[in-house]
């Protein structure tokens, strides 16, 4: 994880000699995530992402914006039978590098796409049974269930309101198998995250 990120600041800085503007800004919003795959009835589940950027400007309309967020995503699964309710939420958290392509449009709206890589910090599984007006719920620790890296590729827009408060909406789609497989279990979860930020731009 160190050579990455000293390999991500290595790269930020080589951009920034030949950029003709570097902006660095913080950025906060909502997340709806869900696990994609092999995975029966998932629905979304909302989380948050905070975290700082660097917009590197190379010319008036093209920039190279990579970030470093906290996360919080998931996934949760629930339904009922003869006996009662039940609800399970998987709750993980990634520290996530994206880098991405932006490209201005219009003067203040932009275009974005890019890879990203995300080193997994927790996941627990919340899981909650109601069974005849009895209510039961557990808390397990997970992560040993996932794998520690995920891959992926983000499609995204953003728009401008003045020079240092803007707006953007994000597509994640998680390219790499999460799912820790055990001898026999071929099962695949991907990650699927759409995001809605603020940002700040000093």
């Amino acid at each position: 994880m160190k050579k990455v990120l000293l390999s991500a600041v290595a790269v930020m800085a080589f951009m920034s000699v030949s950029a003709q503007e570097t902006r660095f800004g913080v950025k906060a919003g909502a997340n709806l995530s869900t696990f994609t795959g092999d995975v029966d009835d998932a629905k979304s589940l909302v989380g948050f992402h905070v975290g700082g950027f660097a917009e590197i400007k190379l010319t008036d309309k093209f920039a190279i914006q990579p970030e470093i967020l906290f996360s919080t995503q998931g996934s949760k699964q629930e339904g009922s039978d003869l006996f009662g309710s039940y609800e399970n939420k998987v709750n993980v958290s990634y520290l996530n590098i994206p880098v991405m392509a932006k490209y201005y449009v219009a003067e203040k709206f932009s275009l974005e796409a890019g890879p990203q890589i995300g080193f997994l910090l927790s996941a627990k599984s919340k899981y909650e049974e109601t069974v005849d007006g009895e209510k039961y719920s557990e808390d397990i620790d997970v992560k040993d269930g996932f794998e520690s890296i995920d891959f992926g590729v983000n499609f995204g827009a953003g728009y401008d309101f003045t020079e240092n408060l803007s707006v953007g909406l994000r597509y994640n789609l998680g390219l790499s198998n999460i799912n820790k497989n055990e001898e026999g279990d071929n099962a695949k979860v991907k990650n699927s995250v759409f995001s809605l930020s603020v940002g700040y731009k000093f």
